[in-house]
């Protein structure tokens, strides 16, 4: 491919990490267009053309522009099917059905109660915005009982939508990882046996720990 695609958004985003983690995944070059959202760069009419909600990430791919991180990663994995990974998005509809039904509980399940948990915990203090413990304490409940799922389900797997590492997981890496790293709310994954070996595997390869190397130096 002669043009790298683009995406626009900070690396700490955990929606432009989502993206990110997927392109090295899949072995795609891309380039990180910085989106300056402390200057409301994110709110000008440029911008809006290709991220109508004013959010991060934005996409282009030569002639076309997508935004929402989970349509994007779809998208990258279905499009470049043959590069990298060649099994994150699945390789027939039974796989992609198993990896979507979990992307959809990472989505509507996992990721309110651990983006809460983020906000309040790792990204207020910076903010300088009061933490609300009463929001803390009722999306760690919300957290665990979502994880006790979890557990469940990877004592008769190694991986979510099966035994292989696909798009189910990689999904959870951005919110799973502040919570691990940037909170003292690590033990919501780490006292769960399959939990926790689930999260050190994911977590522990190379596309992330670029993805976090990426973190630091922006």
């Amino acid at each position: 491919m002669a043009t790298p695609v683009k995406v626009y958004g900070p690396p700490l985003s955990t929606a432009v990490s989502r993206v990110l983690v997927t392109l090295l995944e899949k072995d795609v070059p891309f380039q990180i267009i910085p989106v300056d959202m402390s200057k409301g760069e994110h709110k000008k009419p440029d911008y809006l053309k290709i991220q109508p909600f004013g959010q991060v990430p934005a996409f282009q791919d030569e002639s076309i522009s997508l935004f929402e991180s989970r349509s994007i990663c779809r998208y990258v994995c279905e499009k470049y099917a043959d590069r990298g990974d060649k099994g994150l998005y699945g390789t027939n509809p039974l796989e992609r059905a198993s990896i979507d039904q979990w992307v959809e509980a990472e989505g509507q399940s996992f990721g309110p109660s651990s983006g809460a948990l983020v906000f309040q915990l790792a990204f207020a203090p910076r903010m300088n915005i009061p933490q609300d413990h009463g929001v803390i304490k009722q999306n760690e409940e919300k957290l665990g009982k979502v994880l006790d799922i979890y557990e469940q389900r990877l004592g008769e797997s190694r991986f979510l939508a099966g035994d292989d590492f696909t798009f189910a997981d990689l999904s959870h890496l951005p919110n799973g990882d502040y919570l691990v790293n940037a909170t003292d709310k690590g033990h919501l994954f780490t006292s769960r046996e399959n939990v926790g070996r689930w999260w050190n595997e994911i977590s522990d390869r190379e596309s992330w720990k670029k993805v976090i190397e990426m973190r630091k130096s922006g």
